[in-house]
């Protein structure tokens, strides 16, 4: 895609730059839930009566419910359940997603010009390892944040689902399309409290074609392409283009064939990348479901 060099003007740059700067330096050195809370507070222009909240003075209920909720630690989120994770690690990421997901409901984030370089400064607090020059687009779900690593200019579009309940590595100059998800668990076909992590690998210069969907431990080479819709369940070899649910490798890069593998059926090696993974700490266990597994005549 061929694109222009435009920006906001030098003043306004300057402020995005200073701003998010300041964030940046609060999150370095600060409490990073009180932090969240202030910023949330200010980009929904609620700082005043959050103020007032944190005084302790009267607000009406419903008031005191909605800015109270801008500090994550009065806030639950899904993945707190997860038994996996190590708890004092995903609790904290999770006051970073917290901000990234308020982040998207305000009006700043349709400005590209602020928001790309606040996601870019917030994914190198949040990630295991960013990258630089990345761009981050608006609606990216995060699942837990502290299992990424992520290379270099790299380009993840709308609406996309990184989820890196396992372990999501996602090399150099990656391009993923809109609405793409991008798994590292699975569950039980039984038994779907189960769950099994992985480790999901996008090696360098990877592209992801529109609403494609990468299944828990595979890997897809160097170079490779998988198409709009695309459900690989095995590994895609350097080069190759895949399409198809599920995915086959269906032709080679041009010019890349002296360096590409044979077409062929995905190689499914998940199991290679399947992380073993206890439970980190006691936890109190319970059933969402509260049915029985049990087969006809069995129980």
């Amino acid at each position: 895609m061929t694109k222009r060099e435009v920006d906001v003007p030098p003043a306004v740059r300057k402020q995005i730059d200073k701003t998010v700067e300041e964030i940046d330096a609060q999150l370095a050195t600060e409490e990073t839930a009180a932090v969240v809370g202030e910023v949330l507070a200010d980009l929904f222009g609620d700082s005043e009566e959050y103020g007032r909240y944190q005084r302790g003075e009267s607000l009406p209920p419903m008031t005191r419910m909605r800015v109270q909720s801008y500090d994550p630690r009065n806030a639950l989120v899904e993945t707190e359940h997860w038994a996996e994770q190590e708890l004092a690690k995903l609790r904290e990421s999770k006051c970073l997603r917290y901000l990234w997901a308020g982040f998207d409901q305000s009006p700043l984030s349709n400005n590209v010009a602020f928001a790309l370089p606040f996601r870019q400064m917030l994914a190198d607090h949040l990630f295991a390892d960013a990258g630089e020059n990345l761009r981050l687009f608006s609606g990216v779900k995060i699942q837990c944040g502290h299992n990424i690593e992520m290379g270099d200019n790299t380009v993840i579009h709308n609406d996309v689902l990184l989820d890196d309940r396992g372990k999501l590595t996602i090399g150099d100059r990656v391009s993923v399309a809109d609405t793409s998800h991008i798994h590292t668990h699975a569950h039980d076909t039984v038994d779907q409290t189960d769950v099994t992590t992985y480790e999901t690998i996008l090696e360098d210069d990877v592209r992801l074609g529109y609403g494609s969907m990468i299944s828990a431990g595979c890997r897809i080479g160097e170079n490779a392409m998988i198409g709009a819709d695309a459900k690989p369940l095995g590994d895609v070899p350097a080069h190759h283009i895949a399409a198809g649910s599920p995915a086959k490798s269906v032709k080679i890069k041009p010019g890349w064939e002296s360096a590409a593998a044979d077409l062929g059926p995905l190689e499914d090696n998940r199991e290679q990348r399947r992380l073993d993974r206890g439970f980190p700490e006691p936890y109190e266990e319970y059933d969402e479901f509260n049915r029985s597994l049990s087969p006809p005549g069995e129980g």
